[in-house]
């Protein structure tokens, strides 16, 4: 919901961050995977009960997350790239919940159905992605029509985008004992956001 608006307040500083990394020789490819490395030390840490080493690891996961792609921009971005950092998310996206199981098995209902919540609204969104690159043009009339005020609609992004999810991260590793009341309030926010997608979905692609 908030990853559009948020865009123009992170990307500035992210891009002058990027142009040290490339000074020194990182590459995209590279950040992401220290970002995923930073994520496996997060889930090890809340799995401990660490949690501040754990928000400390997850703030530069997503420091490296935001990096990578600043970087992608100056050096080229590839195919291969967006793939790699795509699975390292949906992956790092699991981990925190599964950690937190590892942590007390009391937030293994909790957990499992936030961690189903997020199959959701991962696989809405790329399968959203696919039909969008095999129909293009189909895409951009029912979006001008949207916002001509012709059909109404909302654009595909949902409740629950990366901005939200990292938020509720936070706010686990800050009040770890919550866990359970955010996961299943956030859960149930994906299932919000994923019936959303599907409707839009047959909104663009049905007819």
């Amino acid at each position: 919901m908030f990853d559009a608006s948020i865009r123009p307040i992170i990307d500035p500083p992210l891009n002058q961050l990027a142009r040290g990394c490339v000074a020194v020789g990182l590459t995209a490819n590279g950040l992401t995977i220290f970002g995923f490395i930073f994520g496996i030390f997060c889930a090890v840490f809340i799995s401990m009960g660490f949690f501040l080493a754990a928000l400390i690891c997850l703030l530069l996961n997503r420091l490296c997350d935001g990096l990578d792609g600043a970087v992608a921009r100056r050096q080229g971005s590839t195919d291969f790239g967006g793939y790699l950092d795509i699975v390292c998310d949906f992956i790092f996206y699991a981990m925190v919940p599964f950690a937190f199981v590892v942590f007390s098995l009391e937030n293994a209902l909790a957990a499992g159905f936030l961690m189903l919540s997020f199959v959701g609204t991962g696989s809405s969104f790329l399968a959203y992605a696919i039909l969008e690159a095999k129909n293009p043009d189909a895409v951009r009339a029912k979006a001008a029509m949207r916002a001509s005020g012709k059909k109404s609609f909302f654009y595909l992004g949902g409740l629950t985008e990366g901005t939200e999810t990292i938020a509720v991260f936070l706010l686990m590793l800050l009040f770890p004992a919550w866990f359970g009341v955010l996961a299943w309030v956030f859960g149930c926010l994906c299932v919000i956001t994923t019936g959303w997608r599907v409707h839009a979905a047959f909104s663009d692609f049905a007819d």
